[in-house]
């Protein structure tokens, strides 16, 4: 029994490897989201800048649904694990990427084209990287344990996040801040580029999940997209359960330090700090709330936790911009972490149960991306709603728009799961 542990173990933490990287490259570009609109985008609006640079991340978003329609049905065809090492491969060009392309003073338009050119690479690999490693997750996992399981893909974000923010926390404090603006912000992003060789071996090592392997007959090209197409209300329901999901992980993780010293004046450190209580929060309640959904279903986890955001979300912000104080932070910031780890411990295996197996890469991918194309895009949009409406705590209502989508989208899945196939859980 023990050897069995920590061989799962094991295997949790090959797999989670290039969800690794994908987050912590994502969460370096919010950590140093002004700095590299200074480097790349320069303004003379502040405001100009910085949206062009949340743009340019958003734009890495968009790439995700092309990279799930083009790479998810690969995966459901030739496998799970070789679909892995492919997609860390071309996780890791536009890491490099953007860690070498120099500033615009220096070689001019190129520079924003290139990083643009970074993420859209960063964005096609990470359109499919989630999903993939959620289905891996979920096909190994033993009876009664798939939701505590496949929790550990969230959950292998937030250590992203903590080696980040611990990264910029030591930067902060050891370098000048003009050295940090100037060059100093490339030195996490060269860091990711040294870890990616350790990766890719240990990616190398993942076995073919077992029920992969014991299918007899893997569906053509033509078929997976067929079954796609005939199965469109779950991805749809499918993309509007993830937006509470990645809508409220941005807000809390990679908006969070923009967030904190640009509308809540806080320092440096203090929004770090913040940053890495919510990931280390996050990381205990995910695995907690897949765990609990084990137990007591998917359903009633989500519907809660949904209605919960949708009464608290902006109240909350705007308790905390009101008399923004370090302290309020940290019990706002760790309440929205709350919502979203609840939330998303039972949404990720949910997920993976309602689409069908023969293209449960594909569908989940797919549905994935395209929330995560609005929810990645929250930095854009709630700075945009911050500067139309005066309102410090307008981020509050797109979080709570979110929620009000994935309320309904599990009232509307899970409402005739067993007498229609369609909605019924995949086999495995």
């Amino acid at each position: 029994m023990g050897a069995d542990r920590f061989g799962k173990v094991k295997t949790v933490l090959r797999v989670t490897s290039g969800n690794f990287l994908e987050m912590y490259d994502f969460f370096l570009f919010g950590i140093y989201a002004r700095p590299i609109s200074h480097a790349f985008f320069p303004s003379d609006s502040a405001y100009a800048s910085l949206m062009a640079t949340f743009l340019s991340f958003a734009a890495g978003f968009a790439m995700r649904p092309i990279g799930a329609l083009v790479l998810g049905p690969y995966i459901d065809r030739i496998g799970r694990r070789k679909g892995l090492i492919v997609t860390l491969s071309i996780m890791a060009c536009g890491t490099v990427l953007i860690a070498f392309v120099p500033s615009y003073a220096a070689i001019g338009m190129l520079a924003p084209a290139l990083v643009v050119l970074g993420r859209l690479l960063q964005g096609f690999s990470a359109g499919v990287e989630l999903g993939g490693v959620s289905v891996y997750l979920s096909e190994m996992a033993t009876p009664g344990h798939k939701g505590f399981m496949v929790s550990w893909q969230s959950a292998s974000q937030q250590v992203a996040v903590v080696v980040a923010a611990l990264l910029g926390f030591a930067i902060a404090n050891l370098m000048a801040p003009a050295t940090v603006d100037a060059w100093g912000w490339r030195i996490p992003f060269f860091i990711g580029c040294a870890i990616v060789p350790f990766l890719y071996v240990i990616r190398r090592s993942l076995e073919e999940t077992a029920e992969f392997a014991a299918r007899k007959v893997h569906p053509t090209l033509a078929q997976i997209y067929e079954t796609l197409a005939a199965n469109w209300a779950i991805v749809l329901g499918g993309v509007a359960m993830v937006m509470m999901t990645t809508v409220s992980f941005y807000l809390i993780t990679v908006y969070t330090p923009t967030f904190a010293r640009g509308v809540l004046k806080l320092s440096e450190s203090d929004a770090l700090l913040a940053t890495m209580a919510i990931a280390a929060s996050n990381f205990v309640w995910l695995p907690i709330s897949g765990a609990l959904s084990d137990r007591i279903g998917r359903k009633p986890i989500l519907l809660v936790f949904t209605a919960l955001a949708i009464l608290t979300a902006y109240p909350a912000l705007a308790w905390l911009v009101s008399a923004p104080t370090f302290g309020r932070t940290m019990a706002v910031e760790l309440w929205l972490s709350f919502l979203y780890a609840g939330y998303n411990g039972a949404m990720v295996v949910a997920l993976t149960e309602i689409v069908p197996a023969t293209v449960r890469t594909a569908g989940f991918s797919l549905a994935y991306s395209l929330a995560t194309t609005l929810g990645g895009s929250s930095l854009a949009i709630s700075t945009l709603l911050i500067e139309t409406t005066g309102d410090k705590a307008a981020p509050g209502y797109w979080m709570s728009f979110a929620a009000v989508c994935g309320l309904i989208a599990t009232l509307a899945l899970y409402r005739r799961r067993a007498p229609n196939p369609r909605f019924a859980p995949a086999a495995g």
